[in-house]
């Protein structure tokens, strides 16, 4: 894989996916349809969809494909490919909170091991670099041309004070009840993969996940934070969180970085 031109190329179509959303945010209304998994897609997750996977698909050709909005591309097999969640945090979205984000990832190996997550109502860009170290980029988010960008890693935790950040539409008792096995200094909440983001700037030491999610929600995020020195691994037993699963259903995990000592299930 050239991961120069990966790089140039999510990167890229993140932005220009997430133009498309901004349009249809800014609109008075807009429609929103349940899937059949109850689940809420709308014009936006769709418009973001074609913009990334048409663009992917031009430039990597012979490179597997799976992408949320498009059913037939989970039948896909393998360890290897490229997988885009368009619009994560649509549940924010409609309810105008910005905490959605554009992740696009290649995973190889079952490893995520490039990704961008961009937020584009939070003007926040993380992608990793070519040789794998990942960054936040500031600036104007010209689409042909990295701006500035700072290199990003985990916390060095505090075992006696730790910053955790949890879901914003998805928290339950459990997950508080997991939470409370660790001396926590602060928590906050946040919204789609900017929660793996927040671990991988050091803004947070941990991140539990006792809810669904699918490889789209986290590949991303999980590439992110890898780059930044930080582990992303199941709830149960703590081996780390691997991709290319039948379906691709994720089971429970934690993010962190790695200083934190991770309590049992």
């Amino acid at each position: 894989m050239d991961y120069e031109k990966l790089v140039t190329v999510m990167r890229k179509l993140s932005l220009q996916a997430g133009d498309r959303i901004m349009e249809i945010y800014g609109q008075d209304d807009f429609d929103v349809k349940a899937k059949s998994d109850d689940s809420p897609v709308t014009a936006a997750d769709e418009a973001a969809d074609a913009v990334i996977s048409k663009g992917l698909r031009a430039a990597f050709p012979d490179v597997a494909l799976v992408t949320e909005e498009q059913a037939e591309t989970h039948a896909a097999q393998g360890d290897t490919f490229l997988i885009v969640d368009p619009l994560d945090g649509t549940k924010e979205f409609i309810h105008r909170r910005g905490d959605f984000t554009v992740n696009i990832a290649l995973v190889e190996n079952g490893v995520p091991t490039r990704g961008v997550v961009y937020a584009p109502a939070k003007s926040r860009m993380f992608f990793t670099q070519a040789d794998g170290q990942s960054v936040e980029e500031a600036g104007d988010f010209d689409k042909d041309k990295i701006g500035a960008v700072t290199p990003i890693s985990v916390s060095d935790a505090d075992n006696a004070a730790l910053m955790v950040v949890a879901s914003k539409s998805h928290r339950d008792q459990a997950t508080d009840d997991y939470i409370s096995k660790y001396a926590v200094k602060d928590m906050k909440s946040a919204g789609s993969s900017l929660k793996f983001c927040l671990v991988a700037t050091g803004e947070a030491d941990l991140y539990p996940r006792l809810g669904r999610t699918m490889e789209w929600d986290t590949a991303a995020g999980d590439a992110v934070l890898r780059g930044a020195g930080g582990a992303v691994v199941r709830f149960d037993d703590h081996a780390p969180l691997t991709y290319g699963k039948a379906g691709f259903a994720n089971p429970f995990f934690i993010a962190h970085a790695p200083g934190v000592g991770l309590k049992p299930a």
